[in-house]
């Protein structure tokens, strides 16, 4: 048996799922599965799949209770309700009671007669329109959310409004321009220079839109086109406010396969991987479709165009996990286990998915991936500003008097984004505060939004860019129930792999519960989660908290930076 590691440590349950013909790929699929429309807990139904695959029981039984989708109780009729950000802002989430009094049933149960099942999920990509809901896969959103009888026909619910602001659209050039996509993988296949591809990318200057903000073509020469070598397209986008990964699954799935045929080619890379949030049932099943389509014209498979490029691209369902979009968590996922983060070194693009230099680039970075190779990374280089160029997708909610995605160049003005775009907020409501890249995002005063929209700019005023969703707090929300949903959302989405992070977001939940001046408990908390979590999420927490506290004047008291 090979000796499979994970961060220079030897991992027995990934070694027998690698020796089982890496078992751990299915685990997930098969799991969800088997928890459809049964109420009783991992215990009585993992382990048979485990079973199946010729796995211990423990190797189910880990992720069945680690994801919500897996963890949560299924009645036949199984309804996921959002209770992210933006949907939170809309009614100060009074809508979740108001769903379970229509359908009889908590948040996290099931009818006694199985009938119907509720579970609360963090975000499903409908910010624009919340409240939402899924009702199966069936959406359903807007001011008067109700889930409504089983069998009665829904009013569909609105796409997503989007607009181009450059003039010269990368991201939207399919959904808004129409620009076909699949123009400039057949001609760089047969071109026979992948470093060519390289070259136009590294000349870009384009970073990572996940998040990070790590530059792309750094990130795959790290790989060094090591044979084996995988790419993965994260559409795990999970910040709640944010649904451009959405849009572009949903309305373009050829472009992010194109920018991911691209960068599989310049890595050396001969299978790629498309992880969906399971959130997003329409967007997978267009990824899964466009897969097929690309296959059958020529682009997928073992000789691209007639070429000597082989290349199987798959795509993946994600199980619910918020901390899964960091890519050694969802490197985890893919390979059956808990979706936790890793220790680093070792980095991904030297061990990562079975071992293999993996690359993991956002959806919307690998969309950007075919304007650059076709107009020159030059071009692209010469749009946003010279620290970080090219153009982002921003998402504003439901709040705003014109939701939608936008796409603009890094460095317009946050202030010309939720004035000019935005329209402001809907009503004539006051904003009293601005969410600003993810529930970790950070928070911005009305008065300060005189920022660019970059990382650095964002970072002086103790926000960040994450992935660029905005959502505003009006007058109705008070700001210690605004304290309370960002405690609620780190404590539920901790991935519990460190102890600062799973016990410092419990602990933080219980203060802001609490009320009052936590003083020089909270200032011990801030330290610990600060300098010792393993990952982003616990370090952002107290960030996050500050800037929130000075938004509203230092309220809730004892919260001041």
């Amino acid at each position: 048996m090979a000796v499979t590691r994970s961060a220079g440590r030897f991992d027995a349950f990934r070694a027998l799922s690698e020796r089982r013909g890496k078992a751990g790929e299915q685990l997930i699929g098969h799991l969800a599965r088997a928890r459809q429309e049964t109420a009783e807990g991992p215990g009585d139904w993992a382990p048979a799949v485990a079973s199946g695959l010729r796995l211990p029981a423990a190797a189910a039984l880990g992720p069945a209770a680690y994801y919500a989708d897996l963890a949560a109780p299924h009645g036949r009729r199984h309804v996921r309700v959002c209770s992210g950000t933006a949907c939170f802002a809309a009614q100060a989430g009074r809508h979740l009671p108001r769903v379970e009094r229509e359908l009889g049933v908590t948040v996290g149960a099931v009818s006694p007669d199985g009938a119907t099942s509720l579970q609360a999920v963090r975000c499903l990509g409908y910010c624009y329109a919340g409240p939402a809901l899924l009702d199966g896969t069936t959406p359903r959103t807007g001011p008067a959310l109700a889930a409504g009888p089983p069998g009665r026909a829904p009013l569909p619910a609105p796409p997503i409004p989007a607009a181009d602001d450059t003039g010269d659209p990368v991201l939207l050039a399919g959904a808004v321009a129409g620009e076909p996509a699949w123009q400039v993988w057949p001609a760089a296949v047969t071109a026979g220079d992948p470093g060519g591809v390289h070259r136009e990318v590294a000349a870009s200057g384009l970073r990572g839109r996940g998040g990070a903000g790590f530059r792309v073509a750094a990130k795959w020469e790290a790989a060094g086109r090591a044979p084996g070598t995988v790419v993965v397209a994260n559409g795990d986008e999970g910040d709640p406010g944010s649904y451009a990964d959405r849009l572009l699954m949903e309305t373009d799935p050829q472009r992010v396969l194109e920018g991911l045929a691209l960068a599989c080619y310049a890595c050396g890379a001969r299978r790629g991987v498309v992880l969906v949030r399971s959130e997003y049932p329409r967007a997978l099943a267009r990824m899964r479709e466009a897969v097929g389509r690309a296959y059958a014209d020529g682009h997928f498979g073992p000789s691209a165009h007639g070429t000597d490029t082989a290349l199987d691209v798959e795509v993946a369902e994600g199980a619910g996990s918020y901390v899964s979009g960091e890519e050694t968590a969802l490197i985890a996922r893919l390979e059956g286990d808990r979706g936790c983060a890793r220790p680093r070194p070792p980095y991904p693009t030297a061990r990562g998915l079975w071992d293999a230099p993996t690359v993991v680039n956002n959806v919307e970075t690998l969309a950007a991936v075919p304007w650059i190779v076709a107009r020159g990374g030059a071009a692209y280089a010469r749009r946003g500003t010279p620290e970080e160029t090219g153009t982002k997708l921003v998402c504003l909610s439901e709040r705003f008097a014109r939701p939608g995605a936008y796409e603009v160049e890094l460095g317009t003005s946050l202030r010309q984004i939720v004035t000019r775009l935005g329209g402001g907020l809907k009503d004539g409501s006051e904003p009293a505060a601005f969410q600003v890249g993810g529930p970790l995002g950070g928070f911005l005063a009305p008065g300060a939004l005189d920022v660019p929209l970059t990382t650095a700019g964002l970072a002086a005023r103790g926000a960040a860019l994450g992935h660029a969703g905005v959502v505003p707090f009006d007058q109705r929300v008070e700001p210690s129930e605004v304290l309370r949903h960002v405690w609620e959302f780190a404590a539920a989405e901790s991935c519990g792999a460190c102890s600062p992070c799973r016990v410092g977001s419990r602990r933080g939940l219980e203060l802001a519960e609490a009320g009052g001046a936590p003083g020089e408990e909270w200032e011990r908390l801030a330290r610990v989660l600060t300098g010792a979590s393993l990952c982003a999420f616990g370090r952002r927490i107290p960030p996050a908290v500050r800037s929130l506290a000075r938004v509203y004047g230092g309220r809730p008291e004892g919260w001041e930076p």
